[in-house]
């Protein structure tokens, strides 16, 4: 397999990315831009404005990579009341945002009515905003407190009002690596984890897929992750047309967190290998996002020159991710935009289906200089 084989679009088999994973950076970042430019709209980059709202930090899965859980008994334990998030909400109308991204711990103590009436609220009070919540892991333990199978209980959600699920909870598509002693056992399984995005996707709802790289896997264990993805991928389109809408894959954050002496973690240049090679492999995907929370904006730029052709979103307050390590917090649209202008390609702003919603004023925002560049 060579490069320019990859960069016509050829699907790969796993042997063929396992050969290509070997080759220099910029071979793989110069097929993958390839591929990207022939995929989606080569002069543009687009993001999102959005919120994140935990609703709750109460959790009994306990991965030893999340810095954000706790137990019902410690002291900053919490759960939000629906005016808190509501609140939240408006802050996020205020500046023009059209999607909260809203996920907790799996929190045994909240009954499933909860849920409904939350999205219920949401709705009534925020017709404008999509809501995407509850990632697979969270919807496992719905169908445990519920007895219900995960069709049905996604299907009474989705009639109060959720949008999407999305792809918290991906991490490897391996199980070998899931459930290791030093990352989670107690982590929901990749045939789980992709039943419920199937499910989700078989009854409208918007999904993204997500990957994290830094357990200690082998580069064959991330070529496997992503093939599990491809074939779900192909099912989902053949069979209902609604698949994953992007791809964000991010590398493991370990400050202050259990797994933190015990996984290597990954650094730039393989967050940048590892997205180029998703976007070699990945062919029946067309939006890979680049992760400037965990890598900062400057890695995050040279990832559109990987394969990346979506700048993520304002994450306004993100605290998942954060707690375990990442120093990125949430940033503004100005500071998204000026990293797209620098890059070269023209910003716009999306909505969670990849709709164009606005073109930004580069000039207001970055001054006129910016704008005549």
């Amino acid at each position: 397999m060579t490069p320019a084989r990859a960069a016509a679009g050829a699907r790969l088999t796993a042997d063929e990315a396992m050969a290509l994973a070997d080759r220099p950076l910029f071979d793989l970042a110069g097929a993958a831009h390839e591929v990207r430019l022939a995929r989606t709209d080569p002069a543009i980059v687009s993001y999102l404005i959005d919120r994140n709202v935990n609703y709750s930090n109460v959790c009994n899965v306990g991965c030893s990579f999340c810095g954000f859980y706790r137990t019902r008994r410690q002291q900053d334990a919490y759960v939000l009341s629906f005016e808190q998030i509501s609140h939240k909400l408006r802050e996020l109308e205020a500046v023009g945002g059209t999607r909260v991204l809203m996920q907790g711990g799996v929190n045994p103590y909240l009954p499933f009515s909860w849920y409904l009436e939350l999205l219920a609220h949401l709705k009534a009070a925020h017709p404008t905003i999509r809501v995407e919540a509850f990632s697979p892991e969270e919807i496992k333990g719905m169908v445990k407190l519920t007895g219900m199978s995960a069709r049905e209980v996604l299907h009474e959600l989705h009639g109060a009002g959720l949008d999407g699920l999305p792809g918290g909870g991906g991490e490897m598509l391996v199980d070998d690596v899931r459930h290791a002693r030093h990352v989670s056992p107690a982590r929901i399984s990749t045939d789980e984890w992709l039943g419920v995005m199937e499910d989700a996707q078989a009854l409208g709802l918007y999904t993204t897929a997500t990957m994290v790289i830094g357990f200690g896997e082998t580069q064959a264990q991330r070529i496997e992750s992503l093939m599990r993805l491809r074939e779900a991928q192909d099912r989902a389109l053949a069979s209902h047309g609604n698949g994953f809408s992007a791809f964000i894959a991010w590398t493991l954050q370990t400050e202050g967190v259990r797994i933190h002496g015990k996984a290597p973690g990954a650094g730039p240049t393989a967050y940048l290998r590892h997205l180029a090679l998703s976007r070699l492999v990945l062919d029946n995907f067309v939006n890979l996002q680049a992760s400037w929370p965990t890598m900062g904006h400057k890695v995050a730029q040279t990832a559109l020159f990987c394969g990346a052709n979506d700048y993520g979103s304002t994450m306004l307050e993100e605290n998942v991710v954060s707690q375990a390590g990442a120093k990125h917090q949430a940033t503004a649209e100005r500071e998204i935009v000026r990293q797209i202008v620098d890059a070269g390609f023209e910003p716009v702003q999306r909505d969670s289906l990849y709709g164009i919603v606005r073109r930004p004023d580069v000039g207001a925002l970055l001054g006129p200089a910016a704008a005549a560049a």
